[in-house]
């Protein structure tokens, strides 16, 4: 067997320091202790990536508020070689920040990165419903942006830590519409699959033969008949032609597994490509023990149709009539 691969020496991640994406990095004790490239756009950590300038990517790709980050996900989708080999997931809140002195009144202006001002809408509604909100980078890059310009009426939605490390007074907490909030992050890399750790997903990019009706039950139905359970799916434009979509999906299991690997079979020769995009382990044991429920389902199963086949006549004197 191969020697299973350290940690990656360079990652490059979506910055500047003080974004949720670093806090979630360096949560991470082995990525942490590595070399750690801030880079302005996600679309920039995977051109790193392709360059050989880094060895892994770190970048946000769902968010349990607003959903899939679409950047990192059309990255995945075509990009060559690249595979998943984490996910990290963050709790997140985020603040409302501008110059010392600022009060809420005077805020004309609101920055932040796109998704992030999403996941706030409830209170932008309620608390600044006339002010004009502009799109940044990252959250951390609009919380350097209005400290660094000292942009006066310019508030920003970022991080607590970047108010720490930017000098900005936080004018709200926690702005964010539901307290449950979270984001997922992925470590991604080139041809490299983690070994299996009994609680992991693999993800899977499905591209149909054509648009026709059913295909995406037929898709999901591979993954239903075998009782794989599904933890993601997102549908996304194949960039070919209007109408023409793609599937991700994302399964609990590991590629090694006999049922998953069987699936992946189907659905390779049931559709027009199959994308691969990795086994990987994830935070905690839930999917390892819904597996082990899984598993202990099919053998009952099938210890109770052997009991039925094992009736049947010629296959054997246990059960049939007139033996003994």
């Amino acid at each position: 067997m191969a020697d299973t691969p350290g940690p990656p020496a360079r990652i490059a991640y979506l910055g500047p320091p003080g974004t949720f994406t670093e806090e979630a990095l360096v949560s991470e004790a082995d990525l942490a202790d590595q070399e750690l490239v801030a880079v302005p756009t996600i679309a920039d950590a995977f051109a790193a990536l392709a360059s050989g300038r880094v060895d892994a990517a770190f970048v946000p790709i769902e968010n349990s508020i607003e959903g899939p980050v679409n950047a990192t996900i059309d990255q995945l989708v075509f990009s060559d070689d690249l595979l998943v080999q984490r996910e990290v997931v963050l709790d997140v809140h985020i603040d409302l920040m501008a110059l010392p002195g600022t009060t809420l009144a005077s805020v004309r202006r609101l920055l932040s990165f796109p998704h992030a001002s999403a996941q706030c809408r409830a209170y932008l509604g309620e608390r600044l419903p006339d002010v004009e909100v502009g799109a940044a980078n990252s959250t951390a890059d609009a919380a350097r942006a209005v400290a660094e310009d000292r942009l006066e009426g310019v508030a920003a939605l970022a991080p607590p830590l970047a108010a720490k490390l930017y000098g900005l007074e936080v004018l709200a907490h926690a702005v964010e519409d539901f307290g449950a909030n979270q984001t997922r992050f992925v470590l991604v890399e080139a041809h490299h699959v983690p070994e299996p750790t009994g609680h992991d997903r693999t993800t899977l990019v499905c591209f149909q033969h054509a648009d026709r009706p059913g295909s995406l039950h037929a898709i999901l139905g591979q993954f239903a008949a075998r009782s794989l359970n599904l933890t993601f799916i997102e549908s996304r434009p194949t960039k070919q032609a209007l109408g023409d979509y793609c599937f991700v999906v994302t399964a609990d299991g590991h590629v090694t597994d006999e049922v998953l690997g069987d699936c992946l079979r189907a659905l390779r020769s049931e559709l027009g490509a199959v994308k691969f995009l990795g086994s990987y382990p994830v935070p905690g044991t839930a999917a390892s023990e819904r597996r082990e429920v899984l598993d202990g389902r099919r053998r009952e199963s099938r210890e109770w149709l052997e009991e039925i086949r094992s009736r049947v006549s010629g296959r054997g004197s246990a059960g049939r009539p007139g033996s003994g």
